[in-house]
């Protein structure tokens, strides 16, 4: 897939599950119940034991249909690794000018993690796709519009902090996506493919108001 393709599937649904799942098996039962409630989108994190082998098995069962990124992703080295694994994108808890380099020069996207107004201006000027907002929970949704201000161009999506009950905040305010973690990929199959549905649902009516 293209560049722009990826980021148009990420944004069109609106939310990317975080997965710290302990192995493959694991990994594959929770991207299947997002993927049956409509988030095709997911971020397999590198405190996952073997990341590298989630990543290669999730894209080779699930090919185009589900988008695996990988998450958590603090240098260069492992940027190039998880790319090799089939990576889709590339997400990091902080902005690191060498991954954006790399990410550039293979053409994947890269979303770090900023949170003050002089690093996101620095993702952007690197290349950045869209700029993660984390620690989301350390600010809140409110946070987005003070960003918007002086910088009404940053494609924002938040990671931490975002639940059912402020997940319309977070995108009325001016996000493109949300990351969940725990508040989606946590419980039974079914706990998870009824999360992922009410989630896509409310960035929808989040989306017509």
């Amino acid at each position: 897939m293209r560049k722009f393709e990826i980021i148009q599937r990420i944004e069109k649904v609106g939310v990317v599950a975080v997965i710290r799942a302990s192995n493959s098996e694991e990994a594959k039962r929770i991207a299947l119940a997002c993927m049956n409630g409509g988030v095709d989108a997911i971020e397999i994190t590198y405190t996952v034991p073997g990341a590298n082998k989630v990543i290669e098995d999730l894209t080779n069962e699930f090919g185009d249909n589900l988008l695996v990124g990988a998450g958590t992703v603090l240098d260069s080295e492992t940027a190039r690794a998880a790319i090799l694994s089939g990576a889709k994108y590339v997400v990091s808890p902080a902005f690191d000018l060498d991954t954006a380099k790399l990410c550039n020069r293979y053409q994947i996207p890269y979303m770090p993690g900023c949170m003050t107004i002089t690093e996101i201006i620095t993702a952007m000027e690197a290349g950045a796709d869209i700029i993660k907002v984390f620690p989301g929970s350390a600010f809140g949704p409110n946070f987005i519009k003070a960003i918007k201000g002086p910088l009404p161009q940053a494609i924002l999506m938040p990671t931490g902090g975002v639940s059912l009950e402020n997940v319309d905040k977070w995108i009325k305010n001016g996000c493109v996506a949300v990351g969940v973690g725990g508040n989606l990929t946590k419980g039974s199959s079914e706990d998870m493919t009824n999360a992922a549905k009410e989630f896509v649902e409310k960035v929808k009516e989040a989306r017509k108001k």
